[in-house]
């Protein structure tokens, strides 16, 4: 059994994380957020204690941490007893909480790929560059390291395989769509960290298709889907982590995923991509000093947790799964709803963030009591759907499914 949590970022997300934590505090134990800026996580204590989402008497403290910093995330976590680590930093941070995960002997959870801050869309399978060479440091050490626990991914690896567990023998075909269907009111936003949002759209499309790697433009290839309770939505297909873990894990010939876009973020995003406003590399402004141009336009934007008390609207997700049942035709849509109003209201978040917050915790939980606490490296897919996606509709993000029986919310209790 493993307890006492150290979550390491204090953005929309690791709120979301925070106040779930809380909720389950009489099982995971000590609560610890981490940040390099201590006033973001007082705030988000604060928070928790303000909405009453401390199920039990239990500690839940604010730490200043430069999580690049090796050994004082090691010290860390040594001072706080910390048994799981919940990174929901940014991406740039992965190998080096992983590192200090290792050496300590403490579990770790991410939601997203390591990425380094002067490259966008590496070459595929992203895992194969950074985390999946250090699955042998992890079995060594005999410490749990599980990957991309988010939504998506995360969630979406678990629906692809409750799917081929239950529904469809021998996959064709994998399409995760991801539809946010809410309004922020702002004229141009991003619902989480505009840096890590432009750096997935600016770079080359990659699929899986017929068994091998495809690439496309970004927006070069739409589709309209019609989805339950947001209606017909076009997304667009586009790169995404799971797709690099799934092509691997799942032995389906294509996998892609879908991400809806309305006209007025196209456009804007276009220009601002044309006009070289998205580059990673920096420039030389006509004083000397060097700026880059993604970090200036982050800085201009909305704080992403600041959408949070207008946003209405639901979000859609889910994957689309095709394949053979007993040599018959077979497709099943896994998917979860879930309401930015009611996400505000619980926790002082928004949908996207509420979404990509829930799944950690739940991983969390289970590594706790030890259902997942497998002492290696795995991709989510990798490990037992349903005690995933029970715990999950426990805790604020139910299942769903879209068959030939109809539509229904799944009951993982039988």
């Amino acid at each position: 059994m493993k307890k006492n949590v150290l979550i390491i970022g204090a953005g929309g997300v690791a709120r979301v994380v925070a106040h779930k934590c809380a909720q389950n505090n009489d099982v995971l134990g000590d609560i610890h957020i981490a940040s390099r800026t201590k006033s973001k996580c007082e705030a988000i204590v604060a928070s928790v204690h303000e909405m009453g989402n401390m199920k039990a008497e239990g500690l839940l403290e604010s730490h200043a941490l430069d999580a690049m910093d090796v050994a004082a995330t090691v010290a860390l976590i040594k001072h706080t007893d910390t048994q799981i680590v919940i990174n929901v930093g940014t991406a740039f941070l992965n190998m080096s909480v992983m590192s200090a995960c290792i050496e300590t002997g403490t579990a770790y959870i991410d939601t997203a790929i390591h990425e380094e801050q002067d490259k966008i869309c590496e070459t595929p399978p992203w895992y194969a560059n950074y985390e999946w060479p250090r699955k042998a440091e992890c079995e060594k050490a005999g410490v749990t390291a599980i990957l991309g626990a988010g939504f998506d991914p995360g969630v979406v690896n678990a629906f692809a395989r409750l799917a081929k567990d239950d529904y469809v023998d021998d996959i064709t075909d994998i399409d995760i769509v991801d539809i946010n269907a809410g309004s922020h009111g702002k004229y141009f936003a991003t619902n989480f960290d505009p840096e890590i949002n432009f750096r997935e759209f600016t770079g080359t499309v990659y699929s899986w298709q017929d068994s091998q790697w495809k690439e496309n433009e970004m927006f070069e290839v739409g589709k309209e889907y019609d989805l339950p309770v947001v209606g017909k939505q076009m997304a667009y297909m586009s790169g995404h982590d799971e797709v690099h873990s799934l092509a691997k894990n799942m032995g389906s010939p294509n996998v892609r995923f879908w991400m809806g876009f309305g006209e007025h973020y196209i456009n804007v995003f276009t220009v601002l991509k044309n006009i070289g406003l998205l580059s990673e590399q920096p420039v030389k402004l006509a004083n000397g000093d060097e700026v880059v141009p993604l970090k200036v336009v982050k800085a201009c934007l909305p704080d992403p947790s600041s959408l949070a008390p207008n946003y209405t609207g639901k979000t859609c997700i889910g994957d689309f799964v095709k394949g053979t049942k007993n040599g018959n035709p077979a497709e099943v849509f896994i998917y979860n709803v879930a309401d930015h109003k009611e996400a505000y209201e619980e926790v002082g978040s928004q949908g996207i963030s509420y979404t990509a917050g829930v799944p950690p915790v739940a991983a969390a939980i289970l590594v706790a009591s030890g259902e997942w606490d497998v002492k290696t490296m795995a991709n989510v897919e990798e490990l037992p759907p349903k005690p995933f996606l029970h715990i999950l509709g426990q805790i604020g993000l139910p299942t769903c499914i879209r068959d030939e029986n109809g539509e229904r919310q799944l009951d993982f209790s039988k």
